[in-house]
């Protein structure tokens, strides 16, 4: 069975740079067709899809965060990084990593729709705060 841990600094400051990673175990983030998200819910607001990195290493990614959103892996490790820069108290949120169903479709990357995911960590809590 598959899990998802994220893991992040939880307290930065503003203007600072935040990394988080996702530790996967119980399947490869190189497995064929699968595809492996990062989405954010802030506080009181709706969850934000901010970018996916694909099984043969293809990035994508939220074109609203874009400039300042940076996604790697570590095959070796079997992880999945988000790096976002320049974070302000707007990007307070609990952030998850999250894979995405075999049979999503990939047009459909940056869906938020549950029956596109079937497995997510657990989450953690990133406060922007000086």
């Amino acid at each position: 069975q598959v899990h998802l841990q994220e893991s992040g600094p939880g307290l930065v400051k503003p203007s600072l740079t935040v990394f988080l990673t996702c530790t996967v175990s119980g399947d490869h983030i190189t497995s064929s067709n699968r595809y492996w998200s990062w989405i954010r819910q802030p506080p009181g607001k709706a969850m934000e899809w901010m970018g996916a990195i694909a099984y043969h290493g293809a990035t994508y990614y939220n074109p609203s965060l874009r400039s300042r959103t940076s996604l790697a892996r570590d095959t070796s490790k079997n992880q999945f990084m988000l790096q976002l820069d320049s974070v302000t108290p707007e990007d307070t949120a609990v952030y998850y990593c999250a894979r995405r169903k075999e049979t999503a479709p990939v047009a459909g990357i940056f869906s938020l729709d549950p029956s596109d995911y079937d497995s997510w960590g657990q989450g953690t809590q990133v406060t922007v705060s000086s």
